[in-house]
């Protein structure tokens, strides 16, 4: 079998090929036969109901500075391709959701990967709170006096972004922290959104595990070791990447919401666990990846192939379909 995969996903020239779990799928669905096309979220057009892209065909290869090769554009309708991998970084902004409308055209005849109506209506933060008794104690609000409340209740908690990513604009405010009132001044420039507080978890110390789940199936574990002094434990902010193993409370999280997940189409997700809660479940662009091939010599990129495969060969119903 053969598939046209669409990677509509960030510029070849900016991606890690030793972290970037898109190359991994690149180079997974090369090798199993697919032909590849390249494409930028702002080369997406909707005209007419139809939905088409200026796309360029792609090969890829594990050679630092020349990991890559692209052919010339061309306009392709993108009903025409099997798959279309949605990669694109975030931040979840109002350019990422037009995408998802894009994108509704064509799935399911053309399998989204995650499927972009669930995307939508998933974001990182928000989907975790349908999922009682898993959060740490968590309040989303736009309203000061529920702020202040939350903290004399909490003393020592994290403030957020509700549409943040890679740890851009978490704060950890201690009891003694006299920056909240600061910390919500700015939050209101910067965002129309509601913020996100949550108690602080000091097992975050031990390391903030992302584990990946494939089709709702959990598949690997890397654990996110904070730097000394930094409450964040994104590998791209200093975090350590280390082995792991998943506790029975993890696995109990992993059964209550991977039935969810597999019916909603999203095949490919990473969920963020401190200690013994559920922080985020990540359905845009989830990485980890690479770390937890390395660290378990396994290949998680064909699990996620295999589960593709069977749901376009199978012609399985989407939940949007």
């Amino acid at each position: 079998m053969s598939l046209a995969v669409g990677l509509q996903m960030d510029p070849m020239e900016s991606i890690n090929i030793d972290a970037d779990s898109t190359f991994v799928l690149a180079l997974e669905a090369q090798a199993r036969g697919h032909a590849l096309f390249h494409y930028l979220p702002q080369h997406l057009s909707l005209k007419n109901g139809r939905v088409s892209a200026w796309v360029r065909p792609l090969e890829v290869r594990r050679v630092k500075g020349d990991h890559f090769r692209l052919g010339e554009a061309q306009l392709v309708d993108l009903a025409t391709l099997d798959v279309v991998l949605m990669r694109q970084d975030p931040p979840f902004d109002m350019a990422y959701i037009t995408a998802t409308h894009l994108l509704e055209h064509i799935h399911p005849h053309t399998l989204v990967v995650n499927d972009p109506v669930q995307v939508r209506n998933a974001p990182e933060k928000l989907l975790v709170t349908h999922f009682e008794g898993l959060l740490p104690p968590t309040l989303i609000t736009s309203d000061r006096r529920h702020i202040l409340d939350f903290r004399n209740e909490y003393k020592d908690i994290v403030l957020k972004p509700l549409f943040g990513n890679g740890g851009a604009g978490v704060f950890h405010v201690t009891p003694g922290d006299e920056n909240l009132n600061s910390l919500l001044e700015l939050f209101t420039q910067l965002y129309r959104e509601p913020v996100i507080v949550q108690q602080y978890l000091p097992q975050v110390r031990a390391g903030d595990k992302r584990i990946i789940l494939v089709d709702g199936v959990p598949a690997g574990a890397v654990n996110r070791v904070p730097q000394a002094g930094e409450a964040r434990s994104n590998l791209h902010v200093g975090g350590t990447a280390c082995k792991t193993e998943l506790t029975s409370r993890e696995r109990e999280i992993c059964e209550a919401i991977g039935p969810t997940l597999s019916a909603r189409g999203l095949i490919f997700v990473g969920i963020d666990v401190i200690g013994d809660y559920l922080t985020e479940i990540n359905v845009t662009s989830p990485t980890g990846i690479q770390e937890i091939n390395r660290f378990d010599e396994v290949k998680i990129e064909s699990q996620i192939w295999d589960a593709i495969e069977i749901r376009r060969v199978s012609g399985a119903p989407s939940p949007t379909a």
